[in-house]
């Protein structure tokens, strides 16, 4: 089952989760200063259009395609943006409490990619260290550019594919849905870097169930 949402119409200023997990912050401050995401949805900005998507919330961004592919129960195996030429594919991890894990999950990322032949380098980005490569695929060579961000209790993973892979300019509305990501952690204990639950909004399963009698939708469908 794939779907995919084009468009949208809400634009918003962003802001960050505290490492330590508090979700608090003087109010002085957050008068003063422009925040960005992604958000805890214990502090995320209401009155912003949002696609549910149960621990992601992607917000509405003009021209950017949100691409989801499921399986025929609704969970999501993957979460794909698009615009133009350039695709960002988004995951969201269980953390601990007080520590990030951006800095294990890149160096094993690193070191993966250097096992497949492929070189990659660390490079300072606004959420600070990413990691760029370029890797051999079907097509031809790839240039890929992963950021992490830890927040409270979750990490969000950002994969940047296409002009914005080789140029952060480029990317222009995808970084703007990272901007304004929503992320629902939960209450539930969970094992260090397991995927936290992905689902469609229940309308479009629904939906998607009885056009195809159960089975996996041979075309995109828009909602």
């Amino acid at each position: 089952m794939i779907f995919s949402r084009k468009k949208g119409d809400s634009r918003r200023q962003a802001g960050d989760g505290r490492a330590d997990g508090s979700t608090t912050r003087d109010r002085s401050d957050a008068e003063q200063t422009p925040r960005k995401g992604p958000y805890d949805a214990a502090e995320a900005p209401s009155g912003v259009q949002l696609l549910d998507l149960g621990s992601l919330r992607i917000p509405a961004v003009p021209d950017v395609e949100v691409r989801v592919q499921a399986d025929p129960e609704g969970v999501i195996q993957q979460v794909v943006l698009v615009y133009g030429d350039s695709a960002l594919q988004l995951g969201v991890f269980a953390a601990p409490r007080t520590d990030g894990i951006w800095d294990e999950v890149r160096e094993e990322i690193r070191q993966s990619l250097f096992n497949d032949g492929a070189a990659a380098q660390e490079t300072d980005g606004e959420y600070g260290v990413e990691l760029r490569a370029r890797v051999r695929t079907p097509d031809g060579l790839t240039d890929l550019r992963f950021v992490g961000v830890d927040g409270p209790r979750w990490m969000v993973r950002g994969v940047y594919q296409g002009a914005a892979a080789t140029d952060p300019a480029a990317a222009g509305p995808l970084a703007e849905c990272l901007h304004g990501l929503v992320v629902d952690r939960g209450q539930e204990a969970k094992p260090v870097r397991e995927p936290l639950p992905l689902r469609l909004p229940r309308e479009v399963a629904d939906q998607a169930a009885q056009q195809n009698g159960g089975e996996p939708a041979e075309e995109p469908s828009e909602v």
